[in-house]
């Protein structure tokens, strides 16, 4: 069974795992259907290159982090860095209501149209810097960033939900980046907590220094 070594590696979510089985991700590394080793490859657990300097992260990272965010059907959920529309579409799964960034244009709309012939027209998507968020639908219940920056951008933590819980990359791209998660515990008050050593490609926009 494909990914059958995510509940061994610690995902006990059944909603995640079964999203994960769901999602087709050769369809998002742009692998040839006919190509038996390309679309194995889709499924092995490490990133792989999808084009503008950019990476489809591996299974297991993709499964840790939306496990992490607890989201429940019905909740509004940001993802900073569309990327190939891979963890948009697991999102997807969880939720009818999901809103996605990606800054580089050319990614943004290659992912619009997997995502759209996949059936996951319900996910709204912009080109956009990530770093502000997208705050005509907040506030979230779930924030994903999917590449690194030293800090967490102050506008996300800002639109995320009192209750809410905010999963990112923190570091540099070059030195170790811890996976961070911030949740929100009050209008006011928040709390964070390091979870995995990660490597992400660095997030980019005017606030990602």
């Amino acid at each position: 069974m494909r990914f059958g070594h995510l509940e061994q590696d610690g995902i006990t979510s059944s909603r995640v795992l079964a999203a994960m089985r769901e999602v087709p991700r050769e369809h998002f590394t742009g692998s040839d259907p006919a190509d038996e080793r390309a679309v194995c490859e889709a499924y092995q657990d490490r990133p792989l290159p999808i084009g503008c300097g950019q990476t489809i992260s591996q299974p297991y990272v993709v499964a840790y982090m939306t496990q992490g965010l607890a989201i429940r059907p019905g909740d509004r959920v940001l993802e900073v860095g569309t990327g190939s529309g891979y963890q948009a579409a697991i999102l997807a799964e969880l939720t009818d209501r999901v809103y996605s960034i990606e800054i580089i244009p050319e990614l943004a709309s290659r992912a619009r149209a997997v995502l759209d012939r996949l059936g996951y027209g319900h996910v709204s998507t912009m080109v956009g810097d990530g770093n502000d968020g997208w705050p005509e639908h907040a506030p979230y219940q779930a924030i994903i960033v999917t590449a690194a920056s030293k800090r967490i951008p102050e506008p996300l933590i800002e639109q995320l939900d009192v209750g809410g819980r905010l999963i990112a990359p923190v570091g540099s791209a070059w030195d170790v980046q811890w996976l961070t998660l911030v949740e929100r515990v009050s209008a006011t008050q928040t709390t964070s907590r390091t979870l995995l050593a990660v490597r992400f490609v660095p997030l980019t926009g005017g606030n990602s220094s």
